[in-house]
């Protein structure tokens, strides 16, 4: 908002100057990083939860406006099966899915433990994955819950099967729209390249092509943070992402010379996760 527009609204009437003061707060929490699509849609229930061992987040979504109040979950981590369970259960949520964005590499998801709780529950992920899971999604599919719908778009790069969810497109659908982006797009970095058929081309490729060709406002939540940051848009991130406002050179050089060491859960939660999570409880 202009801000000839805010001092001219000051000596206006008291229902204007209370508009004023409204989108003016509105605007301050958007650049803040608070305002959410929830705050906005009366259909979209929107909580983001987080696993401080891995800094994995993980997103409940559901359509309240439907009568069955239809949920899913997104990155579901082992070990917060239970946290995230009694949360859907205290708000009269029914669990339909539970998604992953890629076969993790730093925790055990929790879609299989969560279907042997909730034996009604679907788990997701990318054929690309090649996982194991009740659906197996392509780029262009749509996973419906209620009336609100996730689109997939395939963001491959820093694992080969890695997609973005993205909230739907029009006006019966939450604005801003918002990206799942798992480790595609972290707020202000990037997963890493160098395992699991990465490629930082291919990563540097889908990033600008499936997600900086979203809306600006649209809202990026990631599948990780590790400085603290919740919340980013598409536009933050176009202006202020160290690594992917670089040219493809830049950006390749730098992810060749991150140096870093293996993720200490790899050699369990990868073959773990490629059968949904699943484990051998028996021996």
């Amino acid at each position: 908002m202009p801000i000839q527009f805010i001092r001219s609204s000051l000596f206006a009437s008291p229902k204007n100057l209370l508009r004023t003061l409204f989108r003016v707060t509105k605007l301050r929490s958007l650049a803040m990083g608070s305002y959410t699509a929830s705050s906005q849609s009366s259909k979209l229930f929107f909580r983001q939860l987080f696993e401080k061992e891995s800094s994995t987040y993980t997103y409940l979504l559901a359509d309240v406006s439907h009568p069955d109040k239809p949920a899913l979950l997104i990155d579901p981590v082992d070990k917060t099966v239970d946290r995230d369970l009694s949360l859907v259960k205290e708000l009269g949520l029914k669990l339909i899915y539970a998604l992953n964005t890629h076969v993790h590499a730093d925790h055990i998801t929790g879609t299989g433990l969560i279907k042997t709780k909730s034996p009604g529950v679907k788990s997701i992920i990318s054929k690309a994955s090649g996982s194991k899971a009740d659906i197996l999604v392509e780029p262009g599919d749509k996973v419906s819950f209620g009336d609100l719908f996730l689109e997939v778009r395939a963001t491959p790069g820093h694992t080969s099967g890695c997609v973005t969810y993205v909230t739907g497109d029009g006006p019966d659908q939450p604005q801003p729209r918002m990206a799942f982006t798992g480790d595609a797009l972290l707020i202000r970095g990037c997963g890493r390249t160098d395992f699991q058929g990465g490629s930082s081309l291919q990563l540097y490729k889908s990033v600008h092509s499936q997600i900086f060709t979203l809306p600006k406002d649209t809202l990026i939540y990631p599948a990780h943070d590790y400085k603290g940051f919740s919340v980013s848009t598409v536009e933050e991130e176009m202006l202020y992402n160290p690594r992917l406002t670089k040219n493809q050179e830049a950006f390749k050089g730098i992810m060749e010379n991150l140096n870093l060491a293996y993720p200490k859960m790899m050699g369990i939660a990868v073959p773990a996760n490629m059968v949904c999570g699943l484990q051998d409880t028996t021996s």
